[in-house]
């Protein structure tokens, strides 16, 4: 099951499909499986509300350079 949340991670991390993640070992076994659920579940939150957050930010911005120009 450990293994098998780790695969998730990485595919998780992945912007390009082609990529190869590699995480130390190490740093992983220092988690339990609950952490890494949860690392895994912060993970695809972001992945799935990227586009919302981005555009956010996109229109404060936005917003910003529109009040220097008056």
């Amino acid at each position: 099951m450990k293994q098998q949340i780790i695969e998730n991670i990485k595919r998780l991390i992945k912007i390009n499909p082609e990529e190869t993640i590699e995480i130390n070992p190490n740093y992983l076994e220092y988690f339990d499986e609950e952490e890494l659920l949860d690392i895994q579940k912060q993970l695809e939150f972001k992945k799935e509300n990227i586009s919302k957050i981005s555009n956010t930010y996109l229109d404060e911005i936005y917003q910003k350079t529109k009040k220097d120009e008056i």
